[in-house]
């Protein structure tokens, strides 16, 4: 027997002008639409289903209601989420047991969208399960709402049903309703509204060519659809959208995991990593830091990499025996943010396996370091460049103890020269190792995590700034008028000060004059240096009594005549005071206006008085915990 129930909305009683709803466009439209349709017509069709106890024939329900038809609740969702399933009668059935993610997943017949459902037996009123298939007309399209299943399999056949009636009626439908349940034999391709971007889940690719498909073609879709990989901030600042490009490594099944098999591998990314921080900031966000959505393994708890080193030593004493569960048990409460969130981790192994759920025992592990960068072939070489140091380390472990960088760390890693060279030494091990990657695919990387600000010529001596990173700290709980905040800091900011073919007994370079601490990269003549300065004053900051420095005017001083021989001015904001009221419309006039912030000129005229040097109140603000960076909040002396 078929059992089919229409349903409908609840009636609309006396409408008051008054009434909320009516300043809502939404449910305005929705209450409109109510007071349109025609008394009695049913707005959805709903055919309860469900499998049986059996487990090999497919069951319906007479539901029984207390009105003589099925009345909605009230809302605007799609029918099947405003179904009353709390009047039905239901007793929940026991709970079936987990089945192994290591046990081969059975074969799944090609020909199963073909084949018929069992016939529907009628079960009990008094103990159904409160599942059904709601088919509804909204805005001209025909939707139908899938109800929850247990078995995947079940779910293919449902699936099946439905695109025959479709094929048969020569009517498009839209699915709606519960995921079928997971299953390794199903790739799925997710799209996911997210606060500012749309996030997309892709399926694995078991080959490289298989993910440049991947990759192009959604970025082609994307494309199409008006969707960009970039965004413009109003000062010009080119950054990504704000979402992740997460890398996930695994195996078809849990079992082919190369992190199960050979947990010297992760072990060996996890060293790599550390040893170099260019992997985990070039890549990055503009948020990076201990308080980020993926912190380093060493950033805020300074005894986690001596945890780690007992963990690291505990899983080689188990090397011959490398029993799944052991890694997950070793490093998953040392893989996390300063909270204990594993997935606010830059190694997520919540996923790996986790004896808690079989969600969480899928052999996975989650870099969750990398930004959406803008191009697709930067996506591409981010993967590539990934896939390589696995191929690496497979062949060869990488061991080595794990280096206390402390304020090195944050000193000298957020600086571009200091990121090139480290980066330029992961290139260079994985040359060594037979892998041809090249140092040139990763430059454009370099080019838009730190754009160059402006550059000057002074009597032979070049002189560059571009932009570095600094990190956003998360200040304490505040009261606001929607409740407890905790602000992010973002008043500081840091760029870095180049100089090329200066003599180190004439030339000083000074921001605001205070000398700069200039320090060598290894290439002679050249020199580098971080500036922090306060850039904004928010209602919230960190320090909210220091002042702005912006401008920052940056003096070459000749020592042998006391004088400047020039310099430049760079601004935070137009120096002309221009308020934008639009975001740049593409990357030609964001560089305009970041450009327009470097004045080649503004430098400190007449005698330089070198004797106030080293006098601020805490030796002009670098420090011994610091010496890559001068810190003008330490100076003392904010800008006239």
């Amino acid at each position: 027997g078929e059992v089919r129930l229409p349903v409908g909305d609840e009636p609309v009683g006396d409408i008051d002008p008054a009434m909320p709803a009516l300043a809502d466009p939404e449910q305005r439209v929705s209450l409109v639409a109510k007071l349109d349709a025609k008394a009695g017509d049913p707005v959805a069709w709903v055919f309860p289903l469900h499998r049986t106890e059996k487990g090999d024939e497919w069951g319906t329900a007479k539901w029984q209601t207390r009105r003589e038809r099925l009345i909605l609740t009230s809302g605007s969702s799609p029918a099947g989420l405003r179904l009353p399933l709390d009047a039905i009668s239901w007793t929940p059935p026991p709970q079936r047991p987990e089945r192994s993610t290591f046990l081969p997943a059975p074969a799944l017949p090609i020909v199963a969208l073909r084949e018929q459902i069992p016939p529907a037996v009628i079960s009990a009123v008094q103990d159904v399960p409160p599942t059904a298939l709601c088919v509804q007309e909204r805005d001209g399209h025909l939707f139908v709402f899938l109800p929850p299943l247990e078995s995947f399999d079940d779910a293919v056949l449902l699936l099946g049903a439905i695109e025959r009636a479709a094929e048969a009626m020569n009517t498009p439908v839209v699915l709606e309703g519960y995921l079928p349940p997971g299953d390794p034999r199903a790739h799925n391709l997710t799209v996911t509204p997210d606060p500012g971007v749309i996030e997309v889940n892709v399926q694995p690719s078991s080959s490289w060519r298989e993910l440049v498909e991947i990759t192009e073609t959604i970025h082609a879709a994307a494309k199409e659809c008006l969707l960009g990989t970039e965004k413009f901030a109003l000062d010009g600042i080119h950054t990504g959208t704000g979402g992740g490009s997460h890398i996930t490594l695994g195996g078809a099944v849990p079992s082919e995991s190369p992190l199960l098999r050979r947990p010297d591998l992760l072990v060996s990314l996890l060293t790599f990593w550390q040893h170099h921080p260019s992997l985990s900031y070039l890549f990055s966000g503009r948020f990076v830091g201990p308080s980020s959505q993926a912190p380093r393994v060493d950033e805020g708890r300074h005894e986690t990499l001596y945890e780690l080193e007992i963990a690291f030593a505990e899983l080689r004493r188990f090397a011959a025996d490398p029993v799944p569960w052991r890694v997950d048990r070793l490093l998953r409460h040392l893989l996390t943010d300063l909270t204990g969130n594993t997935h606010r981790a830059e190694f997520c192994i919540d996923k790996l396996y986790s004896p808690d759920s079989t969600r969480g025992r899928l052999g996975l592990l989650e870099l969750r370091g990398f930004e959406m960068p803008p191009h697709p072939r930067m996506s591409l070489v981010q993967g590539l460049l990934v896939r390589s140091m696995v191929a690496r380390m497979w062949q060869t472990p990488y061991t080595g103890s794990l280096v206390r960088w402390g304020t090195e760390l944050h000193d000298r890693f957020l600086l571009p020269a200091y990121v090139a060279a480290d980066i330029a030494d992961v290139v260079a091990d994985l040359r060594a190792h037979g892998l041809n990657f090249q140092f040139s695919w990763l430059e454009p990387f370099l080019e838009f995590r730190f754009p160059r600000l402006g550059a000057i010529d002074i009597d032979g001596v070049q002189l560059e700034l571009r932009q570095g990173i600094e990190p956003w700290h998360v200040l304490g709980e505040e009261i606001s008028s929607s409740g407890t905040a905790r602000y992010v800091d973002s008043s500081v900011e840091r760029l870095q000060v180049q100089l090329t073919g200066a003599t180190a007994s004439r030339h000083v370079l000074t921001c605001n004059g205070i000398p700069v601490p200039l320090r060598s990269t290894g290439t002679p003549g050249t020199e580098v240096a971080g500036i922090r300065y306060k850039a904004w004053a928010p209602y919230s900051a960190l320090h909210p009594t220091i002042e702005i420095h912006s401008p920052l005017v940056f003096d070459l001083v000749d020592r042998w005549n006391g004088r400047s021989l020039g310099g430049c001015t760079y601004h935070v904001v137009h120096p002309g005071g221009r308020s934008y009221d639009t975001f740049p419309v593409n990357a030609s006039e964001a560089e305009a206006r970041r450009s327009s912030r470097f004045v080649r000129h503004g430098h400190t005229p007449g005698p330089i008085d070198m004797s106030t040097w080293g006098q601020g109140p805490v030796g002009d603000g670098y420090a011994g915990d610091y010496p890559y960076t001068l810190d003008l909040r330490r100076s003392g002396r904010p800008h006239d």
